[in-house]
């Protein structure tokens, strides 16, 4: 409603605008006619008279001369002149009042849509994921603009280079935790993520520069989780997996209960065959350090076989799945791996959120076959 008052108002002066000068024409025209000559032509005789330049009789003559073409100028101003011309205004303003309107209209049916309905920025981001992502590179493109002008805006670069990474823009975002390290200063996590940028430029790749920047990090925080699995990673990568598996393993051991990274780091604990199964309690594995290996073995067996049949009775647990096919793996039984795996979308497949969990988590475990 707001909108239409505008466009109202908008029409109205424009309209005026127009008119204005309409009215100024008459006026104007009138103090350029022959009788205001006349006036000003007996005017000058007075001054004349007065000044003693023209003589009484031939004053009284210019007098009656020019009074006389005064009155015959008076008499016969062009009438239809004058209704022509009040005509022609009137049609001007004919014109204006209706025709600006309807030209207005006529312009802005062929561009414009008066029966699209509202469709808010914000509805339109919900409903498109395009949308979000290009709202997000709009943003991207703000902050790299306030940036070109206050490069020392260390702020700036540490909230600018974690989004050009998940952008995929992974040389820019290398750049921007430089100058993030540059203008805020050395700490651990800074150098974990350069480290991650540099390794996700080259493809997942821990090259030596990005090695090096996570022993840098390791150097200022040994507890670093990011800069502990990378280095584990890059152990792997150089073909000394018990080196990845010891490295792994400090860091599970020292992982809180509820660390998200840790499903990442036992898969990987897996993958290259070291360690205890991931799924022990603390308790569990400080009692096994006083066993002999077979034993040891035999009591993780043990408690993978109940909790298989746990889940045979209760299949909903999707993250109990997820540990027995994770010990299966790290005990070296990848077909009772494979069949837990199948085992459990069984179980879930009538619940379509769970079945989606258990597909992510076996994929992370390198099951999404």
């Amino acid at each position: 409603m707001t909108l239409w008052f505008v466009f109202a108002l908008m029409t109205v002066a424009a309209i005026f605008a127009v008119l204005w000068p309409l009215g100024r024409g008459a006026r104007a025209q009138n103090q350029g006619s022959e009788v205001v000559v006349y006036k000003d032509q007996l005017a000058e005789i007075e001054r004349d008279l007065v000044a003693g330049l023209i003589a009484v009789p031939e004053a009284e003559a210019a007098r009656v001369e020019i009074s006389r073409r005064l009155l015959a100028a008076a008499g016969s101003e062009p009438v239809s002149e004058l209704k022509a011309s009040l005509k022609w205004r009137r049609a001007a303003a004919v014109l204006a009042l209706v025709g600006l309107p309807l030209v207005a209209i006529g312009v802005y049916m062929p561009l414009g849509s008066p029966l699209l309905r509202d469709f808010p920025l914000a509805q339109r981001e919900r409903g498109s994921g395009s949308g979000v992502a290009q709202s997000l590179e709009n943003l991207v493109v703000q902050v790299e603009q306030h940036l070109e002008k206050n490069p020392t805006d260390g702020r700036g670069w540490n909230v600018l280079a974690p989004v050009l990474e998940r952008l995929g823009r992974f040389d820019d975002a290398v750049r921007a935790y430089r100058n993030s390290l540059t203008y805020n200063g050395e700490s651990a996590e800074r150098r974990s993520d350069l480290g991650e940028a540099i390794s996700a430029a080259a493809s997942g790749v821990v090259t030596a520069e990005a090695k090096a920047e996570f022993e840098r990090a390791h150097a200022l925080n040994a507890d670093d989780p990011k800069a502990n699995y990378f280095l584990g990673l890059a152990a792997e990568q150089d073909g000394r997996k018990d080196d990845a598996a010891t490295i792994w393993r400090a860091l599970l051991a020292k992982a809180p209960a509820d660390a998200p990274w840790s499903a990442l780091v036992q898969s990987s604990l897996a993958r290259v065959g070291g360690g205890t199964m991931p799924a022990l309690s603390d308790e569990t594995v400080a009692a096994s350090k006083d066993m002999n290996e077979g034993d040891r073995n035999a009591m993780i067996r043990g408690m993978v076989e109940r909790l298989a049949m746990r889940l045979k009775q209760n299949g909903d647990d999707v993250e109990g799945w997820l540990r027995l096919v994770r010990a299966y793996l790290v005990m070296g039984d990848r077909d009772k791996a494979v069949g837990a795996s199948t085992d459990a979308r069984q179980a879930v497949a009538n619940n379509a959120e769970r079945l989606r969990q258990l597909n992510e988590g076996l994929k992370t475990l390198g099951l999404d076959g």
